[in-house]
């Protein structure tokens, strides 16, 4: 090691940005400023070859698993020690933004730089981690390689799964480095993890309005998805009387209405709301609307909010649907149930913003992460760095250099002294 002691060593924030810069460029749409690099297409398969010189550069141990997750691993003096994982994901949703997920994979091989170059021996091995499809893709399964590592996905979930162009799941896996005839060898078992941190945008607001540069996150959100189903008549819209109509359209209007207003009056900040899909029937200008579907999501920190929320909305939808003549049916979709962090993750960020002299917030993610799949194996922790404008998803998506060069090194403190700190 170089004269630096450990708790002195921080991040290159030049190189980082340079990194951010190259990464950029793989799926850049000029037409719109933003990158489309979703999963498994030419412009990831790319980023992913970029990503593995980089880190062979570094001398790592580079291996793409059966679910075509990248892994790099540094060894430590003790390598019977349980793996320290640090990462996230390099894919981007249509006309996304350069920092979502990618932010995470480029810190983490930031640290590995940093530990190369001051020539540091730790005592776990430490794995980079890029899991594979993070974000919704045309093969309509997110959070793929974490839920596959975690072991929540199977190679049944795998079969016949195709894009809107036809081409099998499992083709492109292959094209990927990705094994689907072996998929299940891509879990790791829990023993072999000591803990897993992940950096990511906030894609809220909550750190730009405090200027507070780092948070530290206390829970991923839970998710409840449900498709509410309204039926009413369809009868002529001139010759029927107002007091006469069965309307399923206005009938599920109010409804959606009531459930803004059920998680506006949330006394918890981090309780929304959201209607996203509707379908109209018979969906015709001179005909009542007979039948209604949509979707209604409830996201929160714990699931006793998101019961609140569902029971209190519950109740008023029962009681317009009787007042207005209409059938009321709930089929549920998802009920995600939110994930802490642990406890140790969180207080170790927590000590080494301190140390460092760097402001910090513990606040809850209000959306969904590979943390909280890897929750489920190991100890799992997320920083989150400032969105400007709040803005995630789309080209304007953006984050300060400063206030990432501070989450990286509250970053790389912890992870050194997580080394020190846990044992088999």
């Amino acid at each position: 090691m170089t004269g630096l002691r450990k708790n002195e060593l921080r991040i290159n924030a030049a190189r980082l940005q340079n990194h951010i810069g190259a990464l950029a460029r793989f799926g850049f749409n000029e037409a719109t400023g933003g990158l489309d690099r979703t999963t498994f297409t030419a412009s990831e398969l790319a980023a992913r070859e970029w990503l593995e010189q980089e880190l062979f550069r570094l001398q790592l141990e580079v291996r793409v698993d059966e679910a075509a997750n990248i892994w790099a691993r540094r060894n430590g003096a003790a390598d019977i020690l349980p793996v320290i994982a640090f990462g996230s994901h390099i894919d981007t949703v249509p006309n996304g933004g350069k920092y979502d997920g990618a932010l995470g994979v480029l810190l983490a091989l930031e640290i590995m730089s940093v530990l190369a170059d001051n020539h540091v021996v730790t005592r776990h091995p430490l794995e980079l981690v890029s899991f594979s499809a993070e974000e919704p893709n045309p093969f309509g399964l997110s959070t793929f390689g974490s839920r596959a590592v975690s072991g929540k996905l199977s190679r049944e979930d795998l079969s016949g799964v195709r894009n809107e162009q036809g081409q099998l799941l499992t083709d492109a896996l292959r094209l990927a480095g990705g094994d689907p005839g072996h998929f299940e060898r891509a879990r790791r078992s829990p023993e072999e993890l000591g803990a897993f941190l992940e950096v990511h945008i906030e894609q809220g607001k909550r750190l730009l309005d405090r200027a507070v540069p780092v948070g530290i996150v206390t829970a991923i959100t839970g998710i409840y998805r449900e498709e509410i189903t309204v039926t009413g008549e369809a009868n002529h819209a001139g010759t029927t009387l107002m007091a006469d109509r069965k309307d399923a359209l206005m009938g599920a209007s109010e409804m959606m209405l009531a459930f803004e207003a059920v998680c506006r009056e949330h006394p918890a900040e981090e309780v929304v709301g959201t209607v996203g899909r509707i379908k109209n029937e018979p969906n015709a200008a001179n005909i009542i609307p007979e039948r209604v579907v949509f979707h209604l999501e409830a996201r929160g920190e714990q699931h006793s909010q998101i019961g609140e929320v569902m029971e209190s909305w519950g109740r008023q939808a029962v009681s317009i649907a009787e007042r207005r003549g209409l059938r009321l049916n709930r089929r549920l979709i998802l009920d995600q149930p939110p994930q802490p962090m642990d406890p140790l993750l969180i207080t170790s960020f927590t000590e080494q913003a301190g140390r460092l002299g760097i402001q910090s917030l513990t606040l809850g993610s209000m959306a969904g992460h590979d943390a909280t799949h890897m929750a489920a194996l190991t100890r799992a922790g997320m920083l989150f760095v400032p969105s400007l404008g709040g803005k995630s998803h789309c080209p304007e998506e953006e984050s300060r250099i400063e206030d990432i060069e501070q989450a990286g090194n509250v970053l790389l403190q912890t992870i050194l002294a997580l080394d020190g700190q846990l044992s088999l």
